[in-house]
């Protein structure tokens, strides 16, 4: 069985039918962004996921500025 230009017509209208020109473009733009996600995160090696590395430090980051906010608070 193979795939013509006449089943890609008839699945583009239901498509089109269903989920109406307006939310097309937002279901495309979804599933775009789904796939750009998932091509980057499959470039990265086994074992080099780098997890921790930028949230250590943004955790690092707002701990700081918590202390410097109590002891701003209790100067005052």
């Amino acid at each position: 069985m193979s795939f013509g230009p006449v089943e890609a017509i008839v699945i583009v209208v239901v498509v089109l039918v269903v989920f109406g020109a307006g939310r097309l473009s937002g279901v495309g733009k979804a599933l775009g962004t789904g796939l750009r996600e998932f091509r980057e995160e499959a470039k990265v090696p086994p074992g080099e996921e780098g997890e921790g590395e930028g949230e250590g430090e943004a955790e690092g980051e707002a701990e700081e500025s918590t202390e410097a906010t109590k002891e701003e608070e209790k100067s005052s």
